[in-house]
């Protein structure tokens, strides 16, 4: 477990026992690299990926993606549960390296919980009523790294931890040119999102400035 998450405020009868980097080899799931991850910043930017708050919450900003908008069919809602859990994947390499990049000890395993997701989903049919369904796809591969009943590794819809289930909406009726957009909010130590903001910020990717401080830095401890 991470340095933060073993000094939480967690009961021990509640912490998981499991690396959740093994879950995430056994399911094949690309982190990414520092290189691919830290090769923008915010110059021109309006808006970031990810804000670290001091309490510990971190909001993560919605993606959008998927083959355009769901209708009530079944091999539809099975090709946007896909794209739902390639925006989970993509998530979790996000958060990866918004809590790693800069060095402060911080990972995967310090996260402590899930607090809360938002699904938006794309469909114009009035009588579409599966959005729930839509965002399972994004809801079960995040149990599937962080624990929960309904998760890769749950048996009978028992996990050995429940930081992958999440407070949850779901919503259909967007327009869009992709197939459904989740956001997410998470909780990390406070003592871990105070070390981020007083290295590099509260925010990700990160000002110009701090990722080339950052980039340097890195590339002098790992070569």
């Amino acid at each position: 477990m991470g340095s933060f998450y073993d000094n939480s405020i967690l009961p021990q009868h509640l912490r998981r026992d499991f690396d959740v980097y093994d879950r995430i080899k056994k399911i094949d799931l690309d982190l990414g690299t520092f290189d691919q991850w830290m090769d923008r910043d915010l110059k021109g930017a309006n808006l970031c990926s990810a804000t670290i708050h001091e309490s510990g919450l971190v909001y993560l900003s919605g993606y959008g993606y998927g083959p355009g908008q769901m209708y009530d069919d079944p091999e539809r809602i099975k090709q946007g549960q896909d794209a739902a859990q390639f925006i989970a994947d993509s998530m979790i390499g996000r958060l990866h390296w918004t809590l790693a990049c800069g060095g402060e000890g911080g990972d995967l395993n310090d996260m402590l919980y899930t607090v809360k997701g938002l699904g938006m989903v794309v469909s114009t049919d009035v009588a579409f009523d599966n959005a729930p369904a839509v965002m399972n796809g994004f809801s079960s591969r995040w149990q599937s790294v962080f624990g929960g009943g309904v998760g890769a590794f749950a048996q009978d819809g028992e996990d050995q931890s429940y930081s992958g289930v999440h407070a949850r909406s779901a919503i259909g009726g967007f327009t869009g040119r992709f197939t459904i957009e989740p956001e997410l909010i998470v909780a990390i130590p406070p003592e871990l999102a105070k070390a981020i903001i007083q290295n590099r910020g509260w925010i990700f990717p990160l000002p110009p400035q701090e990722a080339q401080r950052v980039r340097t830095e890195y590339k002098a401890q790992h070569g």
